[in-house]
């Protein structure tokens, strides 16, 4: 049974549509910029979502909830869908988050800090009439989220699936990453010779996956997710878990890697994250496709970045369009990778997702066209 994502929607700094994320993107917009924290956290390089805008955005959707923010951002990445594709008696509302609403827990509401508290109200929200699904799997939650509808999907429990991802910029977060020593001071540059750690951002994305054929659809030819069980934090040095994702996507795909007509890469701007790709690809014989990393554009949005970044690889697909992987300047791992620097024209037939994660998580993805 083939699986295929119809329809997307992305809330980020940079728009609330598809299109107009796109648009930002093909502009060369980055939404990375000197944000002040706190006190004690001070001024970083983030990707926010400005507050007047998102607010008066909502107020288009529902002018009554007064539910917490992250409620309110996957209410907006999932109306325009529903509107779209009807909410069946065994549709399915899967979330992917690190966090979810960890905002919470600074205002001493527990109980809302729970992942499940928070998906339960949107499918309440929604009409949902299956119990919803969380996947919070570090930062390969948002492909392993499309990982698990396919799944489903094709064992017959669910005929279609709304996958939803977000996570919010905290001090929780900042901090966090603080503590690793893992923040740029500047713009981050995957791949680049000069790169020296990540900017974070916050995003809502979602997609209406289903077992309906269409031509304009998109399949999920196939996927993967393995553990390389490496580290607490750290990637593996040989990249093993992503040479393993990759393998078995590829090969549910029936596809080769003189196939993949381009990678859409996790590229944290990390020493250790960017040099394990660089190998993993080099093994994998991909090292001369073409390659971004779309982290300088929205920051490390965590749960939501596997799916907001498949979104943006999938309107490349259709569009045929390389967009350049900004930040990158000068090869700065050991193994050469064909990193996109310019905006280009170029047939694309069949692509890769790759995200990697805390723990050794990592996953692989391939999307083709139906037409």
């Amino acid at each position: 049974m083939a699986v295929y994502i119809h329809s997307s929607n992305c809330i980020s700094p940079l728009g609330f549509t598809t299109k107009d994320n796109f648009q930002a993107l093909l502009s060369g917009r980055s939404a990375i910029e000197k944000i002040f924290i706190n006190d004690a956290i001070g001024t970083i390089y983030a990707g926010k979502i400005n507050n007047q805008l998102f607010d008066a955005h909502f107020q288009s959707i529902d002018t009554l909830f007064s539910g917490a923010r992250i409620e309110k951002l996957l209410i907006a990445a999932l109306h325009p869908l529903i509107n779209k594709h009807c909410i069946k008696n065994d549709s399915v509302l899967i979330f992917s988050t690190t966090k979810g609403n960890i905002s919470a827990l600074a205002e001493n509401q527990l109980n809302d800090a729970f992942i499940p508290t928070t998906i339960h109200n949107i499918n309440t929200y929604f009409g949902f009439k299956t119990e919803p699904i969380v996947i919070s799997n570090a930062c390969v939650s948002g492909v392993m989220a499309l990982s698990i509808a396919k799944r489903l999907i094709e064992s017959g429990a669910f005929s279609n699936a709304f996958v939803v991802a977000a996570d919010e910029l905290t001090p929780f977060v900042i901090s966090g990453f603080q503590s690793f020593q893992a923040m740029s001071n500047e713009v981050c540059k995957p791949y680049d010779k000069n790169r020296n750690g990540i900017n974070l951002g916050e995003a809502a994305a979602a997609v209406y996956v289903s077992d309906t054929f269409s031509a304009n659809a998109i399949t999920i030819a196939g996927e993967a997710n393995s553990n390389d069980a490496n580290h607490i934090s750290g990637p593996s040095r040989t990249g093993e878990g992503l040479v393993l994702s990759i393998e078995k996507a590829l090969k549910e795909a029936q596809k080769t890697t003189t196939d993949i007509d381009y990678i859409s890469a996790h590229g944290t701007a990390t020493l250790y994250n960017d040099e394990m790709e660089a190998i993993a690809f080099n093994r994998m014989q991909l090292q001369n496709v073409p390659l971004n990393s779309l982290k300088a554009y929205y920051g490390h949005t965590l749960g939501a970045s596997g799916l907001l970044e498949s979104i943006v690889a999938i309107e490349s697909l259709k569009t045929n369009t390389l967009v350049p992987s900004l930040g990158f300047k000068e090869q700065g791992t050991s193994q050469s990778i064909n990193i996109i620097t310019k905006q280009e024209q170029k047939p694309l037939k069949a692509i890769l997702k790759t995200a990697s994660g805390f723990g050794g998580s990592n996953s692989a993805m391939v999307f083709t066209k139906n037409k």
